[in-house]
């Protein structure tokens, strides 16, 4: 998931999705509900959300037929409809969850909405307040520097394939995870299992090594991709694979020289969080 997708509030990150023809963000209402509830563990949240729907709907609300389903990332980095809303419905939404974080998530959600308004006039605030939470959640100046630089790279590999013939969505998803096995010897699901994380952004919880190795796979992807003028799903794999394998080479060949290992469990999650997911 990128940055753009995620928002976060109080540890919690919110899966979201910007409809530019509506010039508004739609936003997971089981990640909202995990938020007003406090719950980490999704079959729970998901179990809340159903059983608030149905009262919703024999009480006679409209809330739930406006709800939209779009495409999220879930844990396992696949792609899958989920019930979304935007801020509008989502304020109504909070009023039927008796929960402490009632006000505070709708004063978020007001705030989240106004920023996107500022973000379209001036696209540096959006990387300046990414900054900003990466620094509030203790990110080193230099690994935050790693980060963007990896995005950037991230993008051009997803422009390249959105102009070729690769669906966004269940193709980017499957391109993304072979050239990450490829290179790091694990899907993107057993190394979010490594790191203990669930709906977490992977890139988010990667080390500095963990982050240069996995844009230099990207990197390496896009230019093989380029160079055969890779186009579709099936000639994309073969390029993700190929640059994956060089990667993995050069991490190989990093780990002899230094005698550390580059994928770990390592994972920046805060204590209470650490404590949730168990």
């Amino acid at each position: 998931m990128t940055d753009k997708t995620l928002a976060v509030f109080e540890g919690f990150e919110v899966r979201r999705h910007y409809d530019e023809k509506a010039d508004k963000w739609y936003f997971s209402i089981i990640d909202i509900i995990a938020v007003l509830t406090q719950q980490a563990d999704y079959n729970k949240t998901r179990n809340y959300w159903k059983w608030l729907k149905n009262k919703l709907t024999e009480e006679g609300s409209q809330l739930v037929s406006h709800t939209n389903q779009l495409k999220m990332q879930a844990a396992d980095g696949k792609y899958y409809a989920t019930d979304a809303a935007d801020v509008e419905q989502l304020l109504r939404l909070v009023q039927s969850v008796p929960s402490p974080k009632a006000e505070p998530v709708k004063q978020w959600l007001a705030k989240v909405g106004y920023e996107r308004m500022q973000e379209s006039a001036d696209p540096e605030l959006s990387l300046n307040r990414a900054r900003e939470n990466w620094k509030a959640h203790g990110r080193s100046q230099k690994w935050i520097q790693q980060r963007m630089s990896g995005q950037e790279t991230r993008n051009k590999l997803t422009d390249y394939w959105q102009t070729h013939g690769v669906k966004e969505g269940g193709e980017f998803a499957i391109l993304t995870d072979i050239i990450h096995k490829e290179w790091s010897g694990l899907s993107i699901k057993n190394h979010k299992n490594l790191k203990g994380l669930k709906t977490q952004n992977l890139r988010d919880h990667m080390s500095e090594a963990e982050l240069l190795f996995t844009a230099l796979a990207e990197l390496t992807t896009r230019q093989i991709a380029e160079n055969v003028k890779a186009k579709g799903l099936s000639q994309n794999k073969k390029a993700g694979k190929e640059g994956g394998k060089l990667a993995k080479g050069a991490r190989l060949a990093f780990e002899k020289k230094t005698g550390s290992r580059v994928v770990t469990g390592a994972n920046y999650l805060g204590a209470a969080q650490k404590k949730k997911l168990k």
